[in-house]
């Protein structure tokens, strides 16, 4: 259950990192859709419509971080920072920094039920990857994607939208931001508008840690997969050896940071 949030956020940031983008805003998308899910079920809304208004509400901030930085020209990490900081912001104004605390039980087994002896999240987990692998391997989009992140100018010059792929890569990483807070929120009964927090740094090292590429072109969703269950692996045996989690945080970033070395080291072999 724990390593299915960062596996669905790592989807997301997949695609976002391949074309040599990054997103820090997936962590506060968490919080928000949390919020909005949480308030909707108390005010009495299906939980079903609640899930999908969260998961839109997400989308939105995904639309807005797509076309600051593919229409704007923005650098992905200040609009992304950005959007980190108003989807913050706007958690805890929505909120006024208080919980949800939601009790329906058909929601609240998005998070705790299972199917068939397997927790629902692992499931969640299981079509998110495979429609992500078949969309990254077997569509034009997802050769596109890949086209982009190894030369931007030539994937132009060869007549694909760029612009349109760029923004698309954004909204796919918020819309898993989405689907998250609607698990972590129905794991943990509340929508909580500090919800999320750091949840960027661990999906992030996941896929560095997989792979692919910091600076785009390079990658694969298998890669990712392995590196989130190599993360959560690791999270849970610091855990058990009673390590901080202060300490903990150390160790991701070093492990980003060594990632990020190797990947460079490499290229310059080639």
């Amino acid at each position: 259950r724990q390593v299915s949030l960062n596996g669905i956020l790592a989807v997301g940031l997949t695609f976002v990192i391949l074309t040599g983008g990054i997103d820090l805003s997936v962590g506060s998308l968490v919080a928000v859709t949390g919020v909005v899910v949480g308030s909707m079920l108390i005010d009495g809304a299906s939980w079903y419509v609640a899930a999908i208004t969260g998961i839109v509400i997400s989308l939105l901030f995904g639309v807005f971080n797509g076309v600051m930085i593919a229409y704007c020209s923005l650098p992905p990490f200040i609009a992304t920072l950005a959007g980190q900081t108003i989807g913050r912001g706007f958690a805890l104004v929505f909120s006024d920094g208080k919980p949800f605390a939601v009790t329906d039980k058909a929601f609240l087994n998005i998070g705790k039920g299972a199917f068939l002896g397997i927790p629902i999240p692992i499931w969640i987990l299981f079509v998110v990857c495979v429609v992500a692998g078949i969309v990254l391997n077997t569509t034009t989009y997802g050769r596109h994607v890949y086209a982009f992140g190894g030369n931007r100018n030539a994937t132009k010059l060869s007549g694909v939208k760029t612009k349109f792929v760029e923004m698309m890569v954004y909204i796919i990483s918020a819309l898993m931001a989405g689907i998250v807070g609607v698990i972590l929120a129905a794991r943990i009964s509340s929508g909580q508008p500090t919800a999320g927090s750091g949840y960027e740094l661990d999906a992030i090292a996941a896929v560095a840690i997989g792979g692919t590429s910091m600076s785009g072109g390079i990658g694969t969703l298998s890669g990712t997969i392995l590196g989130f269950i190599i993360i959560g692996v690791l999270s849970n045996s610091l855990t058990l050896l009673n390590v901080s989690s202060f300490y903990q945080q150390i160790v991701k970033g070093a492990i980003i940071l060594i990632a990020v070395l190797m990947d460079m080291r490499s290229k310059r072999k080639e």
